[in-house]
């Protein structure tokens, strides 16, 4: 190599190996607090009920309530999702080792129990015992945050939040009143707010918006991290919620395989997202030069993966404790539905990691959606044991392009609106 080909070399490559190196740099920083994973724990619980909420709904004999369940479900997990998205944000820009800061986590993981133990009857008579201790937190929070933060863009983001929260709290509070269809449709109204508002920062007239996310550089590989382990915690759930239902259901050969293939899934699951994407995320994002933008990306990626898996999970319990029953088709929307769910999670990070299009990834959804018609004549275990076959696929296509190659650096998008992607692989 010559000289000059050298020094063009250098040139390109310090972005990402500079990212590499702050990566190793910020060990330390991207280390949970104990008092973070304590607050996992609380959602692998949130997690669970939620499951254990919607599959009674889902074998019902009324087809409307099947279909309804999953809407049901859909309403209470993402709340319990966005507090914990929510937390994460403040515990990335204050210390959790400050009292105060220990506190407001502590105080949200009891809400979610709290929350969480409500679930059975969130949309009867005990609606008040979820929406009451979420909005108490959320619009409680941000004007606790105002005065641990001297800085006054960070006030003025933290203000907006609290707005657009004390905003939210109306349809969140007026569905206690009512019950069933009206309290779902008013929460799903609430939690879109709190959904949307975030995404476009939380615009007031007349405030600062000179802090718009949680993204910026100090806090980058901290987020990273947390993202990273929520989705270990949903793993942790579905496993989890697998082993319980196996041991309260009669032991026979097809509930036994139907623990097989459940616990394969989620390892396929867990390999999916570790082949290099997940592997290399936070160094992605401290390499692009629109963290914000990318960093916002990968934390809707892995909020649907996070959904994917909990719809697999409920789809599983349904396999074990269903194996060869006639498949109903809510169930195959849980049994294919979540895997596919999952996978357009991952192929959007690793757009941000890579900053292309997965062919693999594309494939394999079109297989698990043309797989829904031959078997919708089948039992849920011959459905689970296709859906794993064809995660088997992806897995295997991954080490087929991996082998013989080095571990590839991440090549994140390098503007505002990123480079041309990269060819499918």
């Amino acid at each position: 190599m010559t000289e000059g080909a050298a020094g063009d070399r250098r040139n390109q490559e310090p972005p990402v190996e500079e990212a590499m190196r702050a990566g190793s740099r910020a060990g330390e920083k991207r280390r949970a607090d104990f008092v973070e994973l304590f607050f996992d724990l609380v959602l692998v619980f949130a997690l669970s009920v939620v499951v254990s909420r919607v599959v009674p709904d889902l074998t019902s004999d009324m087809l409307t309530t099947r279909w309804v369940g999953l809407l049901y479900g859909l309403v209470l997990v993402l709340p319990i999702l966005w507090l914990w998205t929510t937390t994460s944000h403040i515990t990335s820009r204050f210390d959790a080792r400050r009292r105060p800061v220990q506190a407001m986590v502590l105080l949200t993981a009891f809400g979610v129990i709290f929350m969480a133990s409500s679930l059975p009857y969130a949309f009867r008579e005990r609606g008040w015992a979820y929406a009451v201790p979420y909005v108490v937190l959320q619009v409680g929070r941000p004007l606790v945050a105002i005065r641990l933060g001297r800085d006054a863009a960070l006030q003025a983001l933290y203000l907006r939040s609290a707005i657009w929260f004390g905003v939210s709290a109306l349809p969140w509070l007026a569905g206690v009143l009512v019950q069933d269809a009206a309290r779902v449709a008013l929460w799903s109204l609430a939690i879109t707010i709190d959904l949307v508002s975030a995404r476009l920062s939380w615009p007031v007239p007349g405030m600062s918006r000179e802090l718009d996310d949680a993204w910026d550089p100090a806090n980058t590989h901290h987020l990273a991290d947390r993202y990273e382990q929520l989705l270990l915690i949903a793993l942790g759930e579905s496993v989890l919620a697998l082993g319980f239902t196996y041991t309260d259901t009669p032991l026979s050969l097809a509930t036994t395989l139907a623990l097989v293939i459940g616990f394969a899934t989620s390892v396929l699951l867990w390999r999916i997202y570790y082949y290099r994407a997940g592997q290399v995320l936070p160094e992605a994002i401290e390499a692009a030069e629109d963290r914000v933008r990318e960093g916002r990306i990968a934390g809707r990626s892995h909020t649907i993966m996070v959904l994917g898996i909990v719809l697999v999970a409920i789809g599983y319990e349904i396999v074990v404790t269903h194996p060869v029953d006639h498949v109903r088709p809510v169930w195959l929307a849980a049994i294919l539905g979540g895997p596919i769910v999952y996978v357009v999670g991952r192929i959007g990070l690793e757009r941000v990691v890579f900053n292309r299009l997965s062919r693999r990834r594309l494939i394999g959804i079109a297989a698990l959606a043309a797989a829904v018609l031959p078997l919708a004549f089948t039992t849920p275990l011959i459905a689970a044991g296709a859906a794993l076959a064809i995660l088997l696929g992806m897995a295997l296509a991954d080490a087929r392009h991996a082998r013989g190659r080095q571990p590839e650096l991440p090549s994140p998008p390098r503007g505002r609106t990123g480079s041309d992607p990269a060819p499918p692989q």
